[in-house]
């Protein structure tokens, strides 16, 4: 089990192994979340930009902007 200690301003290093899993260099950034267990996670918040290949998919189809308009309309929406 990695250790750290905190200084008097709060702050830790993460230990080398942790870093090297985690692919963590300096100045990336990391996030920091309590489960409701009380454990508290790190996940880094900087990915590289290939990591979000294929979150989006392509619509099926095109749309026109006449087909939103009508869209927009139909669900009580307003049009600027």
């Amino acid at each position: 089990m990695a250790t750290a200690t905190i200084t008097s301003k709060g702050q830790i290093t993460i230990p080398k192994e942790i870093r090297k899993n985690l692919n963590l260099h300096s100045g990336d950034r990391i996030n920091f979340f309590m489960e409701k267990s009380g454990r508290v996670c790190l996940l880094p918040a900087t990915q590289d930009i290939t990591a979000l290949k294929g979150i989006i998919t392509k619509p099926e189809k095109p749309v026109s902007v006449d087909e939103m308009r009508k869209t927009i309309r139909k669900r009580g929406g307003k049009l600027m």
